[in-house]
């Protein structure tokens, strides 16, 4: 959202940033252990970009206000284009939702006990004695409150333009919000909004598997080594951990 990555398309952004977010994200729910890996494919992926239909995916954490915001958010951040679906085709939402019902989202995983220091670098571990589940629900609150400061409209009501500048506000901190940072909310929406698009279908977001096959990542297939040093496009769909072909 900085004015340099404006200049460069969205989904370039996205391919820049993907190597800085784990696949399957750690911030996973409880699914056991069991993988089952595909079958090596003998005929090429099919070139229909026929768009990802939206989910009716009702959230479990979220209220209704927020669950509006929350769309609107991450639609903004990735949108559908010419290139493919956007981060509510792929299902982001409803990633976001589901992780707010993990031992991550209550911070369950991180050491949480002070001082906490914001300006500790980042091997140092979470530095903010919320934990994700509140830092949406503080954050989402006060930047409405903050939106309708500016023109009577909440978030989700504002026009693509005032999304966007609102966001950039945001990613830099400048609204100083007494709940929770805004600098650390922007940067947990824009984290969640990244995992949700790539991760394996079996979080919730990655809906056919569009994020993969945007960047041509072959996903959980048995066994892909023998196209690593071919410089050229893999030619087989992407496969979800539980087998699904994009």
């Amino acid at each position: 959202m900085s004015d340099q990555d404006r200049d460069n398309p969205r989904r370039e952004f996205l391919r820049k940033s993907l190597t800085l977010i784990p696949v399957v994200t750690v911030a996973s729910t409880a699914l056991g252990s069991s993988v089952l890996l595909a079958a090596p494919e003998s005929a090429p992926a099919s070139t229909d970009k026929t768009p990802v239909s939206t989910s009716t995916y009702e959230p479990t954490y979220f209220t209704a206000e927020e669950w509006t915001f929350i769309k609107a958010a991450v639609a903004q951040l990735i949108p559908s284009d010419a290139q493919g679906p956007g981060a509510l085709e792929a299902g982001v939402p409803e990633y976001i939702d589901r992780q707010m019902n993990t031992p991550y989202a209550a911070g369950a995983l991180w050491f949480m006990q002070g001082p906490f220091n914001a300006d500790a670098p980042a091997e140092m571990g979470w530095q903010s004695k919320l934990v994700p589940k509140e830092i949406y629900r503080l954050g989402i609150t006060a930047t409405d409150a903050w939106s309708k400061a500016f023109n009577g409209k909440v978030f989700a009501d504002q026009d693509s333009a005032t999304r966007d500048d609102l966001l950039k506000q945001l990613e830099a901190g400048k609204p100083e919000f007494d709940s929770v940072p805004s600098k650390i909310f922007f940067n947990l929406l824009l984290q969640n909004t990244k995992e949700g698009f790539f991760c394996d279908p079996i979080h919730g977001g990655n809906k056919g598997m569009v994020g993969w096959t945007m960047i041509g990542f072959p996903g959980a297939r048995a066994d892909f080594m023998d196209w690593v040093e071919r410089n050229e496009q893999y030619p087989f769909p992407a496969v979800s951990i539980r087998g699904e072909r994009a």
